[in-house]
């Protein structure tokens, strides 16, 4: 595994745990609030994380849409639907952000992306194990 994945994945790792960390203590709309910023930054890290793996074995990929079909192809991600539904959710945060649909995001946050995160995390792990975890 090249040194810039490597990077990508450990902080999409600390990214992510930092979101779970803040899914199961969200308590308030300040808390919530600061979860959907958190999820921000994990969908930007997860999307980096595949346009650089897929870099590595030669496919390249411009935008996430792009990076989520390889990487259902690839079998990176287990649902590819989740996947384009987080682009629409990151897009409405983003730019038209909405009180109730960003408490409907933070459910889908909690009910399904940090599923499909962890997943995506495990298997470029696992598929670049024995370089991974060299010093």
């Amino acid at each position: 595994m090249n040194e810039r994945l490597k990077k990508l994945l450990i902080d999409f790792e600390k990214s992510l745990n930092n979101l779970k960390s803040a899914v199961s203590q969200a308590n308030d709309e300040l808390t919530i609030d600061g979860t959907i910023k958190r999820f921000e930054l994990t969908y930007e890290l997860a999307w980096k994380t595949m346009k650089r793996y897929f870099e590595d074995v030669g496919i390249i990929v411009n935008n996430p849409r792009d990076a989520f079909k390889q990487a259902f192809q690839n079998g990176l991600i287990k649902n590819h639907d989740v996947w384009v539904d987080m682009i629409e959710s990151r897009n409405l945060l983003v730019h038209t952000y909405n009180f109730d649909q960003s408490r409907d995001i933070f459910n889908k946050i909690k009910d399904f992306y940090l599923e499909e995160f962890y997943f995506l995390l495990d298997r470029v792990k696992s598929e670049n194990e024995s370089s991974f975890y060299e010093s």
